[in-house]
């Protein structure tokens, strides 16, 4: 199984651009994250991951191509009847699997951009359209069951679908389309899916989106549990100045350059607890 996990958690474009500021700024400060014998990652964190498992980037370059042009892209927006639908399957569900149902009916209702020109999109991302080597794992949610599943290089499952299905935030993207079903964002039963990473005795997490909320556990809590099972683990959530830059809508690219930016600065703050955990 190995020994350390890596998990890069959902936050939409501005997450994608804080998780390689976050990673190669952890670098530069002696920490290096890239030697991990697993990535967890969800939404954002799967688009991060891939990059990163791939083994054809350097951390330099990853953080480097938040800076530029996306081309290929797509931004996305969530109207206010998206939010209303999200609080109010927060108030009223007892488990993820029953959000994930109330909120996979939005996600097939929801105008969206066709299937075949999101996944253009997220194909653009990869370095490499094969699934790698290393042990990457991508977290997405069925819509009609709520339930997760995780897709990974066992799953006869191109790599460019099990990035898009746990991509597939509802109401901004369309659900994917794999075995008949479709799914949607893996954050939909948490946003870092950090419980995953059980079993590993080193767990790093790399989470944009901090919070939790009614039956989804945050990172934080996630964290918590792995360490009362005898992980070393550190939790990493962005900080003021990096979720300003997240700006209003952290699912426009423009936001990305700045989120990777303040990933990059704020990772010297945290690479002391980074380096206890990872190097021992």
């Amino acid at each position: 199984m190995g020994d350390k996990a890596l998990v890069l958690g959902g936050g939409g474009s501005g997450g994608i651009g804080w998780l390689a500021g976050m990673l190669y700024g952890l670098l530069e400060s002696g920490v290096d994250l890239s030697d991990a014998d697993v990535v967890i990652g969800t939404s954002a964190g799967s688009s991060v991951g891939a990059q990163l498992a791939s083994g054809r980037l350097t951390l330099l370059e990853l953080y480097q191509r938040q800076l530029g042009p996306q081309s290929g892209e797509l931004s996305g927006r969530l109207g206010v009847g998206a939010y209303a639908r999200y609080a109010w399957a927060t108030l009223t569900s007892r488990t993820p699997e029953d959000y994930g149902r109330k909120i996979g009916r939005m996600a097939l209702a929801a105008r969206t951009p066709d299937e075949a020109s999101r996944r253009y999109a997220i194909e653009s991302r990869l370095a490499s359209p094969e699934w790698p080597a290393r042990s990457l794992r991508m977290p997405a949610v069925d819509t009609a069951t709520g339930e997760l599943r995780v897709f990974d290089k066992d799953s006869a499952v191109p790599l460019v679908d099990a990035m898009a299905a746990s991509c597939a935030v509802p109401g901004a993207w369309p659900p994917v389309t794999i075995d008949g079903r479709r799914w949607m964002d893996g954050g939909t039963h948490s946003p870092a899916n950090a419980h995953l990473a059980a079993g590993y005795a080193r767990v790093v997490v790399l989470a944009p989106v901090a919070a939790g909320g009614g039956p989804l556990a945050s990172a934080a809590e996630q964290g918590r549990r792995l360490t009362e099972h005898g992980a070393k683990v550190t939790v990493i959530t962005p900080d003021r100045t990096a979720k300003q830059s997240f700006g209003r809508n952290p699912l426009d690219l423009s936001v990305r350059a700045a989120a990777a930016r303040a990933g990059r600065k704020q990772a010297a703050i945290h690479a002391a607890e980074a380096a206890e955990v990872w190097q021992g």
